[in-house]
């Protein structure tokens, strides 16, 4: 029982803090296999995180089509049911990977892990993409080992979702703010993202792109043909 209000709750302790340390330090554990992996076979990863509905899967029907002549691309994909997006990504005709964590925000190193090892690396993959579960949170205290983590965030969100959710942003390398075809029809000061995007983290990309019309693509995949052949 609480001693400080005899709620019947049970009372707080430490104990929690050692459990808590355990599974991050865990997955810091996998993370860092994982990049020694990858990199042992010069793939670069991209960890792709954002709210449900943001545009990740259709950013990467996008990028997949534009970039598949110059690299060779593998996709794991995160959700907590269904392989609804598992199908699309496979219509592109690259390797894909379901993880369902049936019930877990995020994904982890450890899940990861195991996916880059069904992938099979031997077949020389360039680029592995790793789309997260829809989450704007847990996503930011599991890293999976990637070299670039990227947060998508879309116009119907709201601007402010880069000073609400600080940690994500701070530690991710690029923001890709889709569905821009949105903005005149909705209260979305694209201005008011930026600076928020860039307080909390000054050294991340931003870019605006539109699924629907193609607009602000080409720098995204600049930057991506940038990020992949950069060396480790």
């Amino acid at each position: 029982m609480c001693k400080e209000c005899g709620c019947g709750e049970p009372e707080r302790n430490e104990e929690i803090i050692p459990v808590a340390r355990e599974i991050l330090e865990e997955n810091t554990h996998y993370a860092l296999h994982n990049k020694e992996h990858l990199r042992k076979h010069g793939i670069v990863m991209f960890n792709l995180v954002g709210s449900p509905g943001a545009g990740k899967t259709t950013l990467l029907e996008r990028t997949i089509p534009a970039l598949r002549e110059e690299f060779k691309i593998a996709v794991v994909e995160g959700d907590l049911e269904t392989q609804n997006d598992k199908e699309r990504i496979d219509r592109l005709g690259v390797p894909c990977y379901q993880i369902c964590t049936h019930g877990a925000c995020h994904l982890d190193a450890k899940m990861v892990h195991h996916a880059l090892h069904e992938l099979n690396l031997d077949d020389s993959f360039d680029i592995v993409f790793v789309e997260n579960v829809g989450n704007l949170v847990c996503p930011a205290d599991f890293p999976l080992g990637e070299d670039f983590r990227v947060v998508v965030l879309s116009v119907p969100e709201g601007d402010d979702k880069p000073e609400k959710y600080p940690k994500i942003f701070h530690g991710s390398d690029a923001v890709v703010l889709t569905k821009i075809d949105l903005v005149p029809h909705l209260d979305f000061d694209v201005e008011k993202c930026r600076r928020g995007a860039y307080q909390v983290n000054p050294k991340a990309k931003f870019f605006e792109v539109s699924a629907k019309t193609g607009d602000g693509f080409q720098k995204y995949l600049d930057w991506v043909r940038w990020a992949a052949k950069t060396p480790f």
